[in-house]
């Protein structure tokens, strides 16, 4: 079972998601795996991180880093794709593909993205997907942030649709919307 969990920063998302993907491990007696996507950039990206990492120690995850190129991660040696994972976050995915660490801007990147969500959610059958729910902020952005937050909206859409699970999480209320 494939599910995709979307909401405001700090909200209970990552927990939950571990939770599920915990469960999804346990039950069908495969790996369980955590793919990590943030590429730190400041001493903040490095708290939230250790903060994840301290919030999954003992529960038996196995990290993969894959900032970019999710599927790629698939291939590794040992990593069994019917395996249980957790993916956090299509935001931080969706960011290190679109904002490159050269400094370039590929204003293209959130098909690519979004193909390779879909992809994954197809190969491996049993993944979380966590999102940041970015949209509801009247505030006028520049060309660039306006630019993102509509590949993120396209990203969040074509996973949710190939999801069996939609969750929406605002205020710590979790909602079944699928």
């Amino acid at each position: 079972m494939n599910i995709f969990i979307s909401g405001g920063c700090k909200n209970g998302k990552s927990m939950h998601a571990q939770e599920l993907a915990r469960d999804m491990a346990a039950e069908s007696g495969r790996p369980l795996y955590y793919i990590a996507t943030m590429i730190p950039g400041d001493e903040e990206d490095r708290v939230r991180i250790a903060r994840h990492i301290e919030a999954r120690d003992g529960w038996g995850f196995q990290t993969l880093e894959q900032g970019t190129d999710l599927c790629r991660c698939l291939d590794q040696p040992g990593v069994d794709p019917r395996g249980a994972f957790l993916m956090d976050s299509v935001t931080a995915l969706l960011s290190n593909e679109m904002f490159r660490a050269d400094g370039t801007y590929d204003a293209g990147a959130a098909d690519r993205v979004a193909d390779d969500l879909v992809e994954f959610a197809s190969r491996t059958g049993s993944t979380v997907f966590v999102s940041d729910y970015i949209y509801s902020d009247a505030r006028v952005f520049d060309e660039y942030t306006q630019h993102y937050r509509r590949s993120l909206a396209l990203c969040d859409r074509r996973l949710a649709a190939v999801c069996d699970r939609v969750i929406e999480v605002s205020f710590g209320v979790f909602k079944e919307l699928k």
